[in-house]
């Protein structure tokens, strides 16, 4: 399903806040030569963005208008990009940008960790490995997910000179307040190990997840970040899109989605690692100050 314009969107919110009913958008819009599918499809996107705000499907004209104005102009995590630039100032180091998409959202960065603090992260870690969890949605906790097969651990915000360095230069290059971020998290892929495609942001029709939100809010954006290479395999993909991105050590790639919704085209995975170990960090960005 194809997004809805700006200024589709635009038309919407004020048709809405002017008191017209959904149905009564839905038949001038057939009236103004919109097929049938496309229609549905728009008004549907408007009303999944007011159930996630609102949890009413059928809320008021005015509600949905500012949910749906709301949605357009929320901030997002992401780099200044304004002019093209081919590196960004992350503070205490230069990061190369090395391809950008616009829809999804999604920035591959050079340069982001030198081999160094690669490899001490790795040491890190790597005594405090556990068979990778996923949250649940349905409960608001975590559980072993078949479609994850990695070994992870977390750090806390802040809990290493290290790990200080690198969340101050996140937060700069993203623009995202660096208590926004969840702890770090490291997770080691050995020969075999993926992690099917999946998205980041959390159902808001699941029951677990009003008790996930209170730490923080929605996820808004994330950042892999390659610590190890594997000889083969491995890379991050987007099947909505077609796009592949290789695990090369010091190297990133960040994606941010504005709701909960796979009409971001944010679905992403970890092909399977076909030889050699791949090591990556990953930091979520949530909307508030996460607890």
């Amino acid at each position: 399903m194809q997004p809805i314009s700006p200024e589709l969107r635009e038309w919407i919110v004020a048709q809405l806040a002017a008191g017209h009913s959904v149905a009564a958008l839905r038949q001038s819009m057939q009236a103004a030569g919109w097929h049938d599918d496309a229609t549905t499809a728009a008004l549907a996107e408007v009303e999944r963005s007011v159930t996630s705000r609102t949890g009413d499907p059928a809320a008021s004209g005015a509600a949905v208008a500012k949910s749906v104005a709301a949605d357009a102009n929320k901030p997002l995590p992401g780099p200044s990009l304004e002019g093209s630039p081919l590196y960004l100032d992350a503070g205490d180091r230069r990061v190369q940008v090395l391809q950008t998409v616009q829809h999804p959202r999604v920035v591959v960065f050079g340069n982001l960790l030198d081999a160094a603090e690669c490899e001490a992260l790795i040491e890190a870690a790597r005594a405090r490995l556990a068979r990778s969890r996923t949250v649940e949605t349905k409960t608001g906790g975590e559980t072993l997910n078949a479609d994850r097969t990695s070994d992870g651990m977390f750090f806390e915000r802040g809990e290493s000179e290290l790990v200080q360095r690198l969340e101050a230069r996140i937060a700069r290059l993203l623009n995202w307040p660096l208590d926004h971020g969840e702890g770090l998290q490291i997770l080691r892929y050995s020969p075999g190990a993926q992690y099917r495609p999946h998205y980041d942001y959390f159902d808001p029709r699941e029951p677990g997840t009003p008790t996930i939100l209170r730490r923080g809010g929605q996820r808004v954006g994330t950042l892999v970040m390659y610590l190890q290479e594997p000889e083969a395999g491995g890379a991050t993909t987007f099947p909505d899109i077609g796009l592949e991105v290789a695990p090369v050590r010091g190297t990133a790639v960040f994606f941010s989605y504005d709701r909960p919704d796979p009409a971001t085209r944010t679905l992403h995975g970890g092909a399977p690692v076909m030889a050699g170990e791949k090591w990556v960090a990953t930091k979520w960005l949530r909307e508030r100050v996460f607890t």
